[in-house]
């Protein structure tokens, strides 16, 4: 992978620079003291913020954040339509028989009905087995330690056939190889550790996760408590982790603690049954049922001190944010995988069931869902497909995958609650409904590897940074040094302690009131493509003005407008998937694809404008349903048929 940390001896390669140095105060941490925060908030979110900082210095500086395509389209003069485009995957053939031969281990157990253990509360060893034969657990490990190395824009794809299948098991190889120990050991271990252990995670003989979240660390990574001590070749660890994924006895995880008050990570091989040292803590959990979600405790349990992970530059947390968006872009990819099981799963039920003598399948509201979510899931194909390319050229795209992230997750909700659900009515809610027995499944990815809105800070945060940094910065700091709490331009010795900053800070606004935006050249595309990709490059064009007014309005205080900030945020990363699968789809031969992306780009575009839905509209999607209904739509083709659940005597 090409998004790979720098190692002891770094070795510059694409996608990657020498580690810059890290300013000791991040910007985050400057904001908040100057908008009179507590030190320690402005520590603990110094902290965050310096960690990013900490994994934006192992990239490359044309691969870092503020050259990547989402932030480059709102603040660069011309969005860059080109950056926008990400071909097709190439797939090595080595690679496309692991994928192949997984697929049809899938496929075996399923039809076998063997996919559960006889407990039927996770995925039968047997199955888990057979995927390590078949090379599933090391696509994303090097050749040289026994993996097939798949470019991240194959593996992610494939996540989405496998989610067809089940998707639990494609989770569990994003848990695994995006966010579990796979990345950690093949970004920052050192030689010894790599060798150690990337044969066993790629063969699947140590399954891994990453733990994490502990009872007061969530969101907040600065509330971790748990610590490990150093005992002569050994640490000892104490503390309590959970809501971890993947985890059972004789497994790896990537455990975050606390050594000598920083944050480290620990590869850790748990021990096969339970001791006073370690222990699972087991709870009700609805969702990742079968995925071996669960709590463990940890008094004095020993682990090598050389399994200690050590970054060049940062501590623990620099380990623990580099491979989440891997995990973001799974997560999107699983989503169009589980959101087309849905959509084969209504049409059956939509044949049969009659309303006053006529199949809903021919009913408008139905035909309206179904066209619909044909439009989430080429969007979601279409983030995949951008936001995996971009990481294989190098870049961090961190942005890009924060809006994977959202709009798989709250297109996979909306897919179940609004469109599957209401079309099933109350056999929803039957056992053995895929409904009623994954509801939670289809809720949870708004809550993991990032909570939607917060996500969205992030992704404005990221966004205003660089803008922050140039000009409000030394604003604050001007007012700052002159005691001025409350700015008035009126008043001359506010004018004069603002003369500089402020005189940047208006060369840059008077230069953006008279340009007009503007993009590089489009590909041939569908006429009603097009005008998608021109509405949300000029809009994108146009929001620099509206985020940059948001700063300008609220200043220092605008850590507080968390509303303010989500909304904007959304707003962006809106336009940016009208943008991505407009060209997306305009690369398609097949007719639904294009006007299933027409529909979602046509909701994307009312969000943003605050217009009703026209009756084109209507006409669009609801003929789209019926070309879906006729079996168009090639990506449901080969789905299994859903049972039709308490039938009825029809007349």
């Amino acid at each position: 992978m090409n998004s790979r940390a720098v190692e002891s001896e770094p070795e510059v390669k694409k996608g990657h620079g020498a580690p810059a140095e890290v300013e000791k105060e991040s910007f985050a941490e400057v904001a908040l003291k100057l908008g009179g925060k507590s030190a320690e908030e402005a520590r603990r979110m110094g902290a965050v913020d310096k960690a990013d900082d900490q994994v934006e210095a192992l990239f490359a500086p044309q691969y870092q954040t503020i050259n990547s395509p989402a932030h480059r389209a709102v603040w660069d003069a011309q969005t860059p339509i080109n950056e926008f485009i990400s071909a097709p995957a190439q797939t090595p053939p080595h690679v496309q028989k692991v994928m192949d031969d997984s697929l049809a281990v899938v496929r075996k157990h399923f039809q076998a009905r063997t996919l559960l253990n006889e407990a039927k509360n996770s995925i039968a060893k047997p199955v888990l087995d057979d995927l390590g034969t078949a090379g599933y657990w090391g696509l994303l490990v090097g050749r040289e330690y026994g993996g097939s190395g798949a470019p991240f824009s194959s593996f992610a794809p494939f996540l989405t056939k496998m989610a067809t299948i089940d998707g639990t098991i494609a989770g569990m190889a994003s848990v695994h190889g995006c966010i579990g120990a796979v990345d950690p050991v093949r970004s920052f271990g050192n030689p010894e550790q790599k060798k150690k252990y990337l044969p066993l995670l790629a063969s699947g003989q140590r399954l891994s996760a990453f733990a994490l979240t502990e009872p007061n660390a969530g969101s907040d990574l600065t509330a971790l408590r748990t610590t490990a001590t150093r005992d002569g070749d050994d640490y000892l660890i104490n503390g309590e982790k959970l809501f971890i994924t993947n985890v059972t006895w004789g497994r790896t995880i990537g455990l975050v603690c606390l050594l000598d008050k920083k944050p480290a990570v620990f590869i850790c091989d748990l021990p096969d049954k339970e001791s006073e040292n370690f222990y699972f803590k087991p709870y009700g959990l609805y969702a990742l049922r079968y995925a071996s979600n669960q709590g463990f405790v940890m008094k004095n349990f020993r682990v090598p001190a050389a399994n200690l992970l050590k970054p060049i530059k940062g501590d623990g947390l620099t380990i623990a944010y580099h491979g989440l968006n891997l995990g973001r872009v799974s997560l999107c990819a699983n989503a169009a995988g589980t959101m087309r099981l849905m959509l084969a799963n209504m049409l059956p039920w939509a044949r049969y069931r009659k309303t006053y003598g006529q199949a809903i399948v021919s009913r408008e509201l139905v035909e309206r869902r179904m066209g619909r979510m044909a439009g989430l899931i080429v969007a979601c194909d279409a983030l995949v497909e951008w936001c995996a390319g971009l990481i294989d050229k190098g870049y961090r795209s961190e942005m890009e995958c924060i809006i994977a992230k959202i709009f798989g997750s709250e297109s996979q909700k909306e897919a179940a609650i609004e469109l599957m659900m209401k079309t099933h009515g109350g056999r929803s809610f039957l056992h053995g409904h895929i409904f009623g027995d994954n509801v939670h499944e289809y809720l949870a990815p708004c809550i993991y590897e990032g909570e939607g809105e917060m996500l969205g800070m992030a992704f404005f945060k990221s966004l205003v940074k660089h803008h922050g940094t140039q000009f409000f910065e030394p604003i604050g700091k001007a007012l700052a040094a002159a005691g001025i709490k409350k700015p008035n331009m009126t008043n001359p010795a506010h004018a004069w302690a603002l003369k500089g900053p402020l005189a940047a800070y208006s060369k840059w606004y008077l230069g953006q009131m008279v340009s007009r935006p503007s993009w590089s050249a489009l590909p041939p595309m569908p006429e009603t493509l097009r005008k998608h990709a021109e509405f949300a490059a000029q809009w994108l064009g146009r929001s620099r003005m509206e985020v940059s007014g948001t700063m300008r309005k609220h200043q220092l205080g605008l850590a507080d407008r968390q509303c303010r900030m989500s909304e904007l945020s959304q707003r962006i990363q809106d336009a940016i998937t009208i943008l991505c699968t407009a060209l997306y789809a305009s690369r398609s031969q097949e007719e639904t694809v294009r006007v299933a992306a027409d529909c979602v780009c046509q909701d994307l575009t009312r969000k943003l404008t605050g217009e009703r839905a026209t009756d084109r509209y209507y006409r669009t999607v609801t003929k789209l349903g019926q070309a879906i209904a006729n079996g168009e739509f090639k990506s449901i083709a080969g789905l299994p048929e859903a049972e039709i659940m308490m039938s009825y005597k029809q007349d």
